[in-house]
């Protein structure tokens, strides 16, 4: 486009300087090339030109050495700010010669004891731990004689907590008194999730285990470009403008169950203290992981108590066993998937309900509405409501594979209306379903009565509404096998399983297997492990009932086809002078029969 510009800009001249003006753009050597490739040289030597090393002498760098021999002195108050060195009774622990950045045995060192609380201390009272280092032979205390500034640094850190009070359990014996239902309330199970209406009250709670690390950190920082998540924990001398080694905290380790109530009644608070070395790689891993935790949090997708279970399974679990674990659930995410892949391909191609129960889909609709109704009561996340709410979507979908849903508008309220298909009713398949479910009904329903009566007798619920939830749900996963049951007397009767889902099913069987594994891995209650062994031998059966029935060409398979379906191979015309036509029919039907 710029030689017609110049073109045009040259008509308005004289003959010689209108040719010069053309040549000027096609050979780029105009204002504006000038300006683009100024701006192009520039962008290019910010982006890819080599940075130039910073200048030593406005670099931060440690103002210690490693392995340089340290003191220690650590203070017990009750005041944030700590500055009465001189008194030995908040003086609780002294070291000497610690070798800073050195890792052995000689770099840590260990204290228990027994503190005993003050009243105020009691009373919802605020406790810290101040600890100080300096070069071995200087003093900590400012008012010393022989203090110096660049010799001794220290930190505080809070020893109590004070977090919300775990709600007493809103759960009573319905069939109860009040006044039973009162005692209940006084003694409550505590639960995290527990909701109050009314004011939060705060509880303080004593740290068992303070451990104190300094960073093994000798990095030489910019000034002006300390990374963001070193610089708020970074100690920086105002006059030399180099840092003190970082004091570092370190509850990772410190979990919710650990800590200790206080109140009137406590006599001995357990305190177990350790100071040691942490490389910087490792402290900034556990930053990172706490950090991820509380973005979880505030996005509902991890609960309070969450991160400390994760936690106790790297604490109290075998190295061994936990990567085993980790590749197992990684199988069973992956069988996971190919489950629900292949379950939703087998219902959208499907074009017949023959051989199929469509009662079980219906029932297996009605329990995954259970449990997400059972989640929903009991505040769960919303990433696992989100995964029960699809998985519930994705069973009321399959219903209207398996039925016909037409919206009834006769009366005053439109009502939904399920027809059975002519494959599924115009055979034996709706017979020998109606024959399974009506017996296995029977079966189910004394179960479901029997568990709901023995949970409303002898276990609490918050309502009845919570109590109706509470029992559907664990009837639906003590007996939630029984649902299986009429597809195996379905394929007793007709004596096929052409009609069934095979490939889902075999990612099925092969997450029953993971389960089992889990089953004596994992702690868990008996029933839920006696569950697990249950399916195993429902798709023992279904193996069984495969091996047993072979596969005939005249029923569906299971994308809805039949081999009948297919068109018959064309078979040459015998004519009776012909020996090698009839030679080659006799032997086919000796292969045939």
């Amino acid at each position: 486009m710029a030689p017609p510009a110049g073109a045009a800009g040259g008509g308005g001249g004289g003959g010689g300087g209108g040719g010069q003006r053309r040549e000027q753009p096609q050979g780029g050597f105009g204002l504006t090339g000038i300006i683009r490739i100024a701006v192009f040289w520039y962008f290019a030597s910010k982006f890819f030109a080599p940075k130039k090393p910073a200048d030593p002498s406005i670099l931060m760098s440690n103002l210690f050495h490693k392995g340089e021999s340290l003191d220690m002195w650590l203070y017990l108050t009750e005041q944030e700010r700590f500055s009465d060195f001189g008194n030995e009774g908040a003086l609780v622990w002294h070291e000497a010669n610690i070798p800073y950045a050195v890792w052995g045995p000689e770099s840590t060192r260990t204290l228990s004891f027994n503190y005993t609380p003050s009243d105020v201390l009691k009373n919802n009272g605020s406790f810290y731990v101040h600890v100080f280092f300096a070069r071995s032979g200087f003093p900590p205390d400012p008012n010393d004689p022989e203090y110096q500034r660049l010799n001794a640094f220290g930190r505080s850190q809070p020893i109590v907590v004070f977090l919300p009070k775990s709600k007493a359990d809103k759960k009573r014996r319905l069939l109860g008194s009040s006044e039973e239902a009162e005692v209940v309330r006084q003694t409550p199970e505590i639960t995290e999730d527990d909701k109050d209406e009314g004011p939060v009250e705060w509880v303080p709670y004593w740290k068992p285990n303070v451990t104190i690390n300094l960073v093994d950190d000798f990095t030489r920082y910019p000034h002006n470009a300390v990374p963001p998540n070193i610089a708020p924990y970074l100690n920086v001398e105002p006059s030399t403008g180099n840092y003190f080694p970082t004091i570092f905290f370190n509850e990772f380790w410190l979990l919710r169950d650990k800590l200790i109530a206080i109140n009137e009644t406590v006599a001995e608070l357990p305190l177990n203290l350790e100071v040691g070395p942490i490389s910087m790689t490792k402290w900034q891993i556990f930053m990172q992981i706490e950090q991820s935790f509380q973005v979880h949090r505030s996005y509902g997708s991890m609960l309070e108590g969450e991160g400390d279970e994760l936690k106790r399974v790297f604490l109290e679990g075998n190295p061994y066993l936990l990567v085993i674990t980790m590749v197992v659930s990684l199988f069973h995410s992956v069988f996971d998937f190919l489950a629900f892949k292949n379950d939703i391909q087998f219902w959208n191609k499907n074009k017949s309900m023959e051989g199929l129960s469509a009662k079980s889909v219906v029932v297996n609709f009605l329990c995954q509405l259970i449990i997400f109704l059972y989640l929903l009561d009991n505040d769960t996340s919303w990433m696992i409501l989100a995964s029960s709410g699809v998985g519930c979507c994705i069973e009321f979908w399959k219903i209207g594979k398996a039925m016909r849903i037409e919206i009834d508008r006769s009366g005053k309220i439109p009502m939904l209306r399920f027809r059975d298909r002519e494959s599924y009713a115009g055979n034996k398949t709706k017979e020998y379903d109606d024959l399974a479910m009506k017996y296995l009904s029977y079966v189910l329903f004394f179960l479901v009565i029997c568990s709901s009566i023995y949970s409303l007798m002898y276990e609490r619920h918050k309502s009845w509404y919570s109590w109706i939830l509470s029992s559907l749900t664990s009837c639906v996963y003590m007996f939630g096998f029984i649902t299986m049951c009429p597809q195996l007397f379905i394929n007793y009767k007709l004596k096929s399983v052409a009609h069934l889902p095979w490939r889902q099913m075999t990612y099925k069987f092969l997450n029953t297997i993971i389960d089992d594994l889990f089953a004596f891995v994992i702690k868990m209650p008996t029933l839920h492990r006696l569950s697990v062994f249950r399916d195993d031998v429902i798709f023992l059966i279904y193996l069984y009932q495969r091996w047993i029935y072979p596969v005939d060409r005249s029923r569906v398979n299971e994308f809805g086809f039949g081999g009948e379906d297919q068109p018959p191979p064309t078979t040459p015309q015998v004519t009776e002078g012909d020996s090698s036509a009839s030679s080659t029919t006799s032997a086919n039907d000796k292969k045939t029969n």
